[in-house]
């Protein structure tokens, strides 16, 4: 691929637009996905132009080929621990956006916690990326669906306008499959449904190292 996932000419009002979206984030009671360029599509040659984003289980694969550069992030676990982006690579991750009010963040929990306990002797990392709970909501809801991967506390939204090359500022939930160089794979937008994630992930865990 020639052309970068974002210009430098459009990022002043790209990243605008981001923390305008951010800001909302806590005033709203569901977040639904929001319509605009898509810039990893584009990147996988998928964009015709449509603002076609829907969080409606949508799932968009990248060949390994034509991935981009490895994400790169760094935040705070729940737990206090730091944890950047480059500690995921070397295996592949998985980052789920949510937080524990947004129905479609409930409905996919189990099926995410399975998908961690198969996938973990494959030396997959699961990580949430909670943009809007405190601790304990966030504790709440992990003893509730039974998760025991941790999460990243996004509530500034640090991650958030991090991936915003990935993940549209109001859709959540978003699931994201990093390869083992820490580069998206795929990503899920809506409800991760089981067996659609489960062949993201073994998609990168079948690439060799």
């Amino acid at each position: 691929m020639t052309a970068p996932l974002s210009s430098r000419s459009d990022h002043g009002l790209h990243r605008r637009r981001v923390l305008a979206g951010l800001a909302g984030i806590a005033a709203l009671p569901l977040l639904a996905a929001c319509s605009g360029d898509d810039p990893l599509a584009a990147q996988a040659g998928n964009a015709d132009g449509k603002n076609y984003i829907a969080g409606d289980g949508s799932v968009l694969e990248v060949a390994e080929s034509e991935r981009g550069e490895p994400v790169q992030f760094t935040s705070t676990l729940f737990s206090g621990q730091e944890l950047e982006a480059a500690d995921l690579a070397g295996a592949p991750a998985v980052l789920n956006f949510w937080y524990a009010a947004c129905a479609p963040c409930r409905i996919e929990a189990p099926d995410l916690q399975s998908l961690h306990e198969e996938f973990e002797p494959e030396g997959v990392r699961f990580v949430g990326v909670n943009v809007r709970d405190t601790a304990g909501t966030a504790e709440a809801f992990e003893r509730n669906f039974g998760i025991t991967y941790p999460s990243l506390e996004d509530r500034g939204g640090q991650v958030l306008l991090a991936m915003t090359d990935y993940v549209p500022p109001q859709a959540v939930p978003t699931t994201i499959v990093l390869d083992r160089r820490g580069r998206v794979s795929a990503r899920v937008l809506g409800v991760a449904e089981r067996s659609t994630l489960k062949s993201l992930i073994t998609t990168v865990v079948d690439e060799q190292a």
